[in-house]
Order: structure tokens, then C-alpha cells, then sequence
């Protein structure tokens, strides 16, 4: 148990090929911080007795109050094998799925993890969740069954059925592993037929399609968790002890004189020994013989356990005795069990030795990086690493080579930033005193304590000054004082102004892929956005020039590392450099980089492929300060907030509200204390939760509330609905009885025909999954059709495009979506949204797809900024519908029709006017903008001159359109239109739904379904746990209904459940906002008002509410009658 110093620290560093950068995953309260704290014991950073009690990674107070991991903090241990010394960097990460964003920060700059299981609760939800997140990220996992110890004490199993118990969990855990990387081969074997087609496209003929190919020739021995192979490991952290089988077959092979190398591969398994023949046999169950991992190594702990807890102190000594152990008087004396089980089996089975000795020996250093892994690093998008440039390509043999010389690139990613008090940092820490200083002050002290007695006595008044100390009136004592004052200066941090003594100061959460980082090197930061590609278009190969006289490429800063710091845990060191493959916080950075970035000394270095983040930030809140004087603070702290979490988000809503987002309830808790506490130190007021909701529209529906078969029943209240429909749309609107809507714009000049159809469901998965293709294709498109010479499309990126709009067109199919997929004109909102418009215009022939760019003809030039009105038109009518102003989903708007003979009509009169004063100016210009004539014309020449030369010197289709008043008057129009072609149709609000995750006992499940159907929830599937009593179930719950659901779960089931929610997807609520009574069954069933509770129009009514619409609902009626008398007798 060494604590080791700095230097040795700094030593360990250099040495590449021995550090192991590892996380800690797994789901909450499986055990990690509690196994984290036996591995930092291990280094005598704290004491083994406090080990499981102190929680050292858990620095923040309400993640001590809580007993859960807030966020991913790292320590930095020594450890020694087989005479080599490795250094390893371990983080401590969160298993509450509202903080898996910080789950994503961690495993981004490690290569190795451990996962941590509870040997009661098996495999949880969280623990695919980060299984997957590793995966995702190519990095190897180790198994730490942990918790051992319940089994004995809590559940009682016999060793036998701990035995088959453990052999089903890493079943579980296995059959995940395989069907992930069962997907991955069966995708890269997709790819590879794709590709063979298309070179091997003229061999025509039967093609038998044999899944399971490509898996058998993939060995995935190694994937697979198996003690044997020595990536499993058994612990109880709280008991501070864990086992490899290794160490056993160690033991047993001196006892019993069989090999070890056979030991290893029996002690796990069904073989059982012949002791007579010193031989190891297959085991045949039905002669009831034990395993040999029962019979040699869980009968020995289970009798530990057993003399323990019966206190039968023989049988303790003789164990002690034949272990070979020390145990002290203090311990051996103690009352509690638990005290003398954890001072022998920490003797006798270390835990820290188990665990790091696998970490050592299975998980890779950062030189054994894959080249795999490095590709998928510096592919952002859908970008593929062939179409990077060929310097960006060169840097990944520095990735890979790891070097620390200095001509190899410095590579740094920053995960995430974190807020560290001030005064907490290294620089500002007061040192030790040296004996001088401390005779210095002395001195000092006596001589102000003598003037003192000198004042009191009435000699010569001394004046006082601000802060209480008395200053020398004689020069010699002037003289001391200021020496003094040095002296003092240099020993204790600088005197900050008051405001920032408690000041928050940000440290990069980071990692060092390549190169050595400096304190004082100049380095670029790249942000997630940044494209190499667009520096080396415009700054010459080969460029000489210093950085700072770089041109401005956007997304990439300049800057200095300024501190470098170790991370250990709570406390922060200084360093000077820090060499390839470290974990590192690096200072001074919080004004270049917001929530991650990628530090390269070499521009051509492309940005890091994003985090992936496992929740959505669904829950919003907004935030006001109490006094409103005190805004400016708030704005600043909420800065820095976002800048302190991986996943929150800051919005400024078009209402002016600031808006918190945030992934679930816990976080959002955290999210305020630190605002008011640490960043902006100010009261504030927090609205209730504001809820997303999304609109929609059905096919109209066959039945009507009472299940009757619409147009069968008698209409009575027909009268009663024709009103409604007629007070809906307003005058000068012609709708169809398909619900064809036609709007003609206020100068009567142009007609717009558009029809809204409900998209199926799959459309608007797939739509919603390829948000960020939809975004690559809208630029291409517009860059297109602007006529830039775009870079060269690479071949891939077109490839998925095609085959996203194959699977478009394969699920639209049918008589009313015939060529739509090819008639597509725009997504929205923000054109990338799950919402399409569809043009049916035969005169403009505009589609999203990029094609071969035909020349711009002199129609499609006319006609283009108009229909970029049309298309702003359609985006903002998806950003907020009718009912509640809330953003579209799944709608399809058709342009029918779109009439502009009159515009064109007074656009000729107007051209020849216009040609005429422009021959002089312009010659052979006309053509081109002929649509800015026409405008302008309209405009009474209201566009000035400068406008118009803007436009020629683009040389793209005239702007001046955008400005007129002609094309604002289309958006309008075009936005009217969509909404009264919904309005006609049946709208649907869409509710957001978390999948919940409940474990819990059975005696309680009755509590538990009657919490959930109480708020709206819906069980999907119910299982029992194999071995244990444990029942998981899954449902799915609005998130409208989830507030305050964690925890009136745990109070009704005394806290024996506990919920994990995860943002899913959105779901229709099926009942119309709108309905009311028409026929007579439903009047029978609802009465005249029907005010019996309908769950979307309370829904719209609470959105409406907060957003200031105007609510239909009567607050009093029949004010004047007195209900409360009884009748006469």
C-alpha cells in the first residue's frame, strides 16, 4: 500500500505501453464507487476501514446525500505485477440514466471498462444501456460480478445454487454481447453484398440468401465474458474482497499437483475431481457431484461466512491459522460480523490485486489502439474516412503510433467541461510555511502587539487603517513592513476582489491521443462543426505563415494550454507536460471550448465524431430570478451551466423565457442547485415543467365514441357540429370535400391548392432517425441549385441517401402516393423535421433529391425565389400548429395546384417598362434578372438600387424577391393554407413517452400497476427474475404524468421499486380535443355537454394556458341558481 508521490506519477506517465485508461460502467446502485474506493485504497489515498463508506469519488454534497453518482470524475493509481509498474487512469461514471451523458464523456477517452454486476439484480436496463455505449465506442469490457455477499447473507443460497445463480447471469450478459456483435457483422456483410453487386452486376441468377454466413467465419471467442479466459472477476467490494479463478488454479495446483494451465480451464465449468485418480472429469448431474468451482472455491468462503455470522470463534482462528493471516486484536474482538469478514477475506483475497491484475493483463493500453476505432473517431456525419482528405488521412498513423516525439502531432479531445472552485486549483492552494516565514510573522506579530500597547498608553495616536491594522509612522518600521508584505504575498494566494474570491473555474475533462501537450503550447481548438476540408481550401498547402495570421476559417480558435492538471479524484496537481495516452484536465479553456472540442496542433486534424448521448433532454422548465434586478446574473450563471453539463441545454424562448432542458427529474434537480448555488447565486422561481407535445393528424376514424359504425347511427346534433365546422374557416377559403384547400394571396395575384395528409408511421420513424441526412441533403440541394461548385460529392454519402429514399418509397406505397418520394420539395421544421411537402406543380419541377444540375433554365430562375417562399411558408406552418402552437409531425402537405397567370399577366406590362430603363444600364443582363424586374416594378420601384447589383454580383437568381412584398405575401398565404388544410381534417395532439423500467418484489407489484394506470401508464411486458423474487417490469408512461412518479413509486412500495424512465418516442393520444356529441347513442352515453374528462383537450388547454391563447371554457354556469337546497318533502 504505497502513496506515491508526484514525481513518481509524472514518471509512470511516460511509459505508454503500461497505462490503462478505464472506466467504471454499470447500472445505479450495482456497486461502483463502492469498488472505486477499494481500488484508491489500495494507493493509500484513503484508508481500507473507510473503503465502501467514504464514497471518495463522489466529491459533490448531494451525491453524498443521495447515494448515486452525479457525474464521471477521475483518479490516477499505481499498481505493480510481475516487477512491472502500470499507471491507471480510472473513472468513476454515474448509473442513473439521467446522467448517461456523462457515461458517453468517460468511455470516450478510455480504452478499457469494467462492468459492474450485482449478483442479485443480474443484468439491468442500464447495464445494456452501457454495454451498448461501449461497444459503440470500441472499447474492450471486463465483468466484475460484484455483491457475492448478499448471496450468502440476504438470499442464502448453497454454493451449488450460487453456482448455476452466477453461470445465468453471465448468460445474460453474453447473450447481449452476442446480439450486438451479431448486428455488426450482419452489417458489414450487408455493405460487402451491396459493394459485390454492384461490381459483379452482369453475373444474373439465383441468389439463396444465407444469413448466418458471415457469423460463422467471425471469431467472437473473444468478445464473450468467461472466467476461464480471465476476464470475469467475483467481488464483494463492501467486504473489500474478489477473486480471479486464476488465483486459485494457483493454489490448488501446488495442493493437489494438477497443472495450473488445466486448473484454469476446469475451475469454471461442470468438472468435478477424482480424487482417487487425482483426475478431473466431466461432471454427470445426475450423480449429484460438485463442480469444481463449488467444491474448491465457494464452499470455502460459504464456511467463512457461516463461522463469521454463527461467531464460532474455533473455527475462526483455525481458518486465520490455515490462511496464514494476521488479523488484529481490534478486529478480532469486534462486535459486528461484518468488520471480522472484511479484515480476513482483505487479507486473504484482495480485491484491488484481483481487479487491477485483469485490468493489466486484459484491457489494452493507448497503443494498442484499433485502427477501426480511429477511422470511426474522425468520420463525423456521414462522412466515410476514404472521402477525408489525404493530409487528415495521414494523421491516422499518429493516432496510432501514439508517439512522443516532437515532430508527431499533439491530439487532444475534450469530453467534457467541469466546474472546480477556485480556490480549489493547485496555484492558489496555500503552501507550507518555511521557518523563516514563520519567524517573520512572529516578529510582526510582537511588534504590532507592542504598538498597540503603545497606543493604549496614549503615545503618539497611530491611524488605523481600512482593514483594522495599524500602519508604522517611523521609516525603519516602513521599511520591515513592506518586506514583510512580500513575503506574505508570495505565501498565500492573491487577494481576489470579493465578487470572484468564490469564483467557478472551468478544467477540460480530457485526453491526449498523440503528441505530448505543453504547458504554453499554442494549439488549435476545433469546434464540433469545423471542417478541414474548408481550411485547406483556403489556406495554400504547405502554409508557412504563423498561426495568428491564419485567414478566419469558422468553428476553429487559437489559444494556449495554460495549466495542466493530474486528476485525483477531490484534488487537482499541476503538471508541465503530459505525454501521449494520458487522462488530463487541462486549464483555461472555458473560453474557447463550450462542452467538448478537439485540440490539434495541426488544422488539417478533423473534429471528433460527436458523443453519443443515451437519453434525450426532454424535460423543460423556465427559470426566472425572484428579484428581477438581479437578470444579468442569471443569464451568466446559466452560461456557465450549460458549459458545465455534457447534456443540459439553454434555450431563449421567442416569449423571452429562459428554458432549462434537461434529461429526467434527478438531473433537473441538480441542474437548479447548482444554478442557484454555485453559478449564478441567486434566488430563483421555477415554472412547472413545460411539456413537448406534437400535432398531428388521422385517417378519420371508422367508429365513433360509443363504438357505433359511423353513418349508420341518427344525427341529432348535427346542428350543434355545422356551427363549429363553419365559425373554423373564415370567408374567401374554397375547401373540397376531400379536403382540398384553396387560398388566393391578398393582391389576388397568385392561388395556392394544398391538401395535408396523415404519413404512415414507419415514414415518420424513418424520417425522424435520418434527421441529420435530411440536413447533409437540404445543403447539398441548395448549394446546387445555387450553382457553387460544391466539393465532389463522395460516392457513400450519395449511396445512403439513395437508399433512405428507397425506403421511402418502399413504405409509400398505393394508389394516392404515387411518385411522391420523387415529388418531395422540402422537409420541415427547420428543414429536417418529420413532416414533407409535396409538389404536384407540373411548371416547377423542383424535388430535394440532389440530381444532375441542369443548367438553370430561365423559368426555373423566375419561379425559384417564389417557391422559396412557399417552402418558408410550409417550414414555418410545421413550427407551430392550430391547435396548440406546437411543432407538426407526420404530415404530408400537397401542392395541388399553384396559379400565377395573373402575377405573370402584370409581370409582362411591368417587364416591358422595366426593360426600357434597363437597356442603357445592363444589355444582355435582362434575362437573367428578369425576376427582379418584375418585382420591382410591382414595388413601385421600393427596392433601391444596390439591391439589384447585390444580386448581379451573386450572379444567382435575384434576391430581390425575398424582400418584396409579393413574396411575404405568399408565405403568409402558403402558411394559412396548411393550417386550414389541417384544421379539415382529424387533428391529434402527440404525447411524449418514456419507457419505464421497474424492478421490484412481488408483494408490492399491486402498488406498482396502481401507480402507473393512475398516471395514464401502460405495461407492456412483466417477467420474473430467475433465482431471486424479483419481478421487471416494463411500461410506457407520458411524459405529461411522469413528475413526481419516482417518488411516490418508492413511497407506496416502501421503497422496494425504484423507476428508471428514458425518453422513447411520441404516441398519438387517441381522443379528438375537438369532439363533441353528434348522435343520439353518444348523447345517451355523455350527456348534452359531454364534460366528462378528455385527456388531449386538457392537454391543449394547459399548453394553450401557458402560451397565452385564448382557452374556450366557461367558468361559472348557472351562477344564479342555488343547487345546495334539498328538495321539498
Amino acid at each position: 500500500m504505497v502513496l506515491n508521490s508526484l514525481d513518481k506519477m509524472i514518471q509512470l506517465q511516460k511509459n505508454t505501453a503500461n497505462i490503462r485508461n478505464i472506466c467504471v460502467l454499470a447500472h445505479v446502485d450495482h456497486g461502483k464507487t463502492t469498488l472505486a474506493d477499494c481500488l484508491i485504497s489500495s494507493n493509500g489515498i484513503i484508508s481500507s476501514r473507510l473503503a465502501g463508506k467514504l464514497r471518495y469519488m463522489d466529491s459533490r454534497k448531494d451525491e453524498q446525500i443521495r447515494g448515486i453518482t452525479m457525474k464521471s470524475s477521475a483518479i490516477s493509481l499505481h499498481y505493480t505485477k510481475d516487477n512491472e509498474e502500470y499507471l491507471i487512469n480510472l473513472i468513476d461514471s454515474p448509473g442513473h440514466v439521467d446522467f448517461s451523458s456523462e457515461v458517453s464523456t468517460a468511455v470516450r477517452i478510455c480504452d478499457g471498462c469494467i462492468i459492474v454486476v450485482d449478483a442479485v439484480e443480474g443484468v439491468c436496463p442500464q447495464t445494456q444501456a452501457v454495454l451498448r455505449q461501449a461497444w459503440l465506442e470500441n472499447i474492450r469490457p471486463v465483468l466484475v460480478i460484484n455483491k457475492i455477499d448478499r448471496l450468502i447473507v440476504e438470499l442464502k443460497f448453497a454454493p451449488q445454487e450460487a453456482y448455476s445463480h452466477l453461470k445465468n447471469i453471465l448468460e445474460q450478459i453474453n447473450a447481449l454481447t452476442g446480439a450486438l456483435f451479431t448486428s455488426k457483422v450482419l452489417e458489414e456483410r450487408a455493405e460487402r453484398e451491396t459493394e459485390s453487386q454492384g461490381n459483379s452486376s452482369s453475373e444474373q441468377g439465383e441468389q439463396v440468401y444465407d444469413w448466418s454466413t458471415g457469423l460463422e467465419n467471425t471469431d467472437d471467442s473473444h468478445l464473450y465474458f468467461s472466467p476461464d479466459q480471465g476476464n470475469v472477476v467475483f467481488t464483494s467490494a463492501i467486504d473489500g474482497w474478489g477473486f480471479g479463478i486464476e488465483h486459485f488454479a494457483e493454489i490448488y495446483s501446488q495442493k493437489i499437483g494438477i497443472k495450473k494451465e488445466v486448473l484454469l480451464k476446469t475451475l469454471w465449468g461442470d468438472y468435478y475431481i477424482n480424487m482417487k485418480a487425482k483426475r478431473i472429469m466431466k461432471v454427470d448431474q445426475a450423480k449429484g457431484k460438485k463442480p469444481l468451482f463449488v467444491q474448491l472455491i465457494l464452499e470455502n468462503i460459504w464456511s467463512l461466512y457461516d463461522a463469521v455470522l454463527k461467531k464460532d470463534k474455533e473455527k475462526i482462528d483455525k481458518i486465520v491459522t490455515s490462511l496464514g493471516l494476521k488479523i488484529g486484536a481490534r478486529e478480532a474482538r469486534h462486535s459486528d460480523p461484518k468488520v471480522q469478514i472484511s479484515a480476513i477475506c482483505s487479507q486473504w483475497l484482495p480485491i484491488s490485486h484481483a481487479v487491477l491484475a485483469m485490468v493489466c493483463q486484459k484491457l489494452p493500453s493507448p497503443l494498442d489502439i484499433t485502427a477501426e476505432r480511429v477511422e470511426k473517431l474522425m468520420c463525423t456525419g456521414s462522412q466515410t474516412f476514404d472521402s477525408l482528405p489525404p493530409e487528415t488521412q495521414a494523421l491516422k498513423a499518429a493516432f496510432m503510433k501514439c508517439g512522443s516525439e516532437d515532430t508527431a502531432p499533439v491530439i487532444i479531445f475534450v469530453s467534457k467541461m467541469f466546474a472546480v472552485d477556485a480556490k480549489a486549483l493547485p496555484q492558489n492552494k496555500p503552501r507550507p510555511l518555511t521557518q523563516a516565514e514563520i519567524a517573520q510573522r512572529r516578529e510582526r506579530a510582537r511588534q504590532r502587539h507592542a504598538e498597540k500597547l503603545a497606543a493604549a498608553q496614549g503615545q503618539a495616536p497611530l491611524e488605523p487603517t481600512q482593514d483594522g491594522s495599524v500602519l508604522e509612522t517611523n521609516p525603519k518600521g516602513e521599511e520591515l513592513r513592506a518586506g514583510n508584505e512580500e513575503q506574505v504575498e508570495s505565501m498565500t494566494p492573491k487577494p481576489v476582489p470579493q465578487e470572484e474570491s468564490n469564483q467557478e473555474s472551468f478544467v477540460a475533462f480530457a485526453r491526449v491521443f498523440s503528441g505530448v501537450a505543453r504547458r504554453g503550447k499554442k494549439i488549435f481548438v476545433l469546434g464540433p462543426k469545423y471542417s478541414p476540408v474548408e481550411f485547406l481550401q483556403r489556406v495554400p498547402l504547405g502554409f508557412s505563415a504563423p498561426p495568428d495570421d491564419l485567414p478566419p476559417v469558422p468553428h476553429m480558435a487559437y489559444c494556449t494550454l495554460e495549466n495542466l492538471y493530474l486528476l485525483m479524484g477531490r484534488e487537482l496537481e499541476d503538471l508541465e507536460e503530459v505525454p501521449p495516452g494520458n487522462v488530463l484536465g487541462i486549464g483555461g479553456l472555458q473560453d474557447f471550448v463550450l462542452k467538448s472540442a478537439t485540440l490539434c496542433s495541426l488544422p488539417s486534424c478533423p473534429p471528433f465524431i460527436p458523443l453519443n448521448f443515451e437519453a434525450t433532454p426532454i424535460v423543460r422548465v423556465a427559470v426566472e430570478p425572484k428579484h428581477p434586478s438581479e437578470m444579468p446574473h442569471l443569464v451568466k450563471g446559466m452560461k456557465l451551466l450549460n458549459q458545465a453539463d455534457p447534456c443540459v441545454q439553454i434555450l431563449i424562448q421567442e416569449t423571452g423565457e429562459h428554458v432549462l432542458v434537461t434529461a429526467g427529474e434527478v438531473h433537473l434537480q441538480r441542474c437548479l442547485d447548482d444554478l442557484k448555488e454555485r453559478f449564478a447565486k441567486i434566488q430563483i422561481s421555477v415554472s412547472e415543467p413545460i411539456i413537448p407535445f406534437r400535432e398531428t393528424i388521422t385517417k378519420p376514424p371508422k367508429v365513433d365514441m360509443v363504438n357505433e359504425e359511423i353513418g349508420k347511427q341518427q344525427k341529432v346534433a348535427v346542428i350543434h357540429q355545422t356551427k363549429e365546422d363553419q365559425s373554423k374557416i373564415p370567408e374567401g377559403i374554397q375547401v373540397d370535400s376531400d379536403g382540398l384547400v384553396t387560398l388566393t394571396t391578398p393582391n389576388k395575384l397568385a392561388t395556392l391548392s394544398v391538401r395535408a395528409m396523415p404519413l404512415p408511421e414507419e415514414v415518420t420513424q424513418i424520417l425522424e432517425e435520418n434527421s441529420d441526412l435530411i440536413r447533409s441533403i437540404q445543403q447539398l440541394t441548395s448549394s446546387l441549385n445555387e450553382g457553387r461548385n460544391t466539393q465532389m460529392i463522395h460516392q457513400k454519402t450519395l449511396e445512403k441517401i439513395w437508399e433512405f429514399k428507397g425506403k421511402l418509397e418502399q413504405h409509400l406505397t398505393g394508389r394516392k402516393w404515387r411518385n411522391v418520394v420523387d415529388q418531395i420539395w422540402s422537409f420541415g421544421p427547420r428543414k429536417c423535421g418529420p413532416n414533407i411537402l409535396v409538389n404536384k406543380n407540373e411548371d416547377l419541377q423542383n424535388s430535394v433529391w440532389p440530381g444532375p444540375v441542369s443548367k438553370a433554365s430561365k423559368e426555373v430562375t423566375k419561379y425559384r425565389d417564389l417557391g422559396n417562399s412557399i417552402v418558408s411558408g410550409f417550414q414555418l406552418a410545421t413550427l407551430s400548429g392550430p391547435m396548440c402552437e406546437e411543432p407538426l409531425m407526420g404530415v404530408c402537405f400537397v401542392l395541388e395546384k399553384w396559379d400565377l397567370s395573373k402575377f405573370e399577366g402584370q409581370g409582362a406590362n411591368d417587364k416591358q417598362n422595366q426593360e426600357q430603363s434597363d437597356l442603357v444600364k445592363e444589355g444582355q443582363r435582362g434575362d437573367e434578372t428578369r425576376s427582379s424586374g418584375d418585382e420591382n416594378q410591382e414595388l413601385q420601384d421600393g427596392c433601391p438600387e444596390p439591391c439589384e447589383k447585390r444580386t448581379v454580383q451573386k450572379g444567382e437568381a435575384s434576391l430581390s424577391d425575398c424582400y418584396g412584398p409579393f413574396s411575404g405575401q405568399l408565405i403568409a398565404t402558403m402558411k394559412e393554407a396548411c393550417r386550414y388544410a389541417l384544421q379539415v381534417k382529424p387533428q391529434r395532439l402527440m404525447a411524449a413517452m418514456y419507457t419505464c423500467d421497474i424492478m421490484a418484489t412481488g408483494d408490492v407489484l399491486g402498488r406498482v400497476y396502481a401507480v402507473l394506470s393512475k398516471r395514464e401508464g401502460r405495461v407492456l411486458q412483466e417477467e420474473m427474475k430467475e433465482g431471486t423474487d424479483m419481478f421487471i417490469i416494463k411500461a410506457v408512461l407520458p411524459v405529461a404524468e411522469s413528475f413526481g412518479f419516482a417518488d411516490e413509486i418508492r413511497k407506496r412500495t416502501s421503497g422496494l421499486a425504484s423507476p428508471q424512465l428514458v425518453f422513447s418516442h411520441w404516441e398519438i393520444i387517441p381522443s379528438d380535443p375537438f369532439w363533441v356529441p353528434t348522435t343520439e347513442e353518444e348523447y345517451l352515453h355523455f350527456g348534452e355537454k359531454a364534460d366528462s374528462e378528455n385527456q388531449a383537450r386538457k392537454y391543449m388547454n394547459a399548453v394553450r394556458k401557458r402560451k397565452g391563447l385564448y382557452v374556450e371554457e366557461k367558468i361559472v354556469e348557472h351562477a344564479e341558481k342555488q343547487r345546495t337546497l334539498s328538495k321539498n318533502k
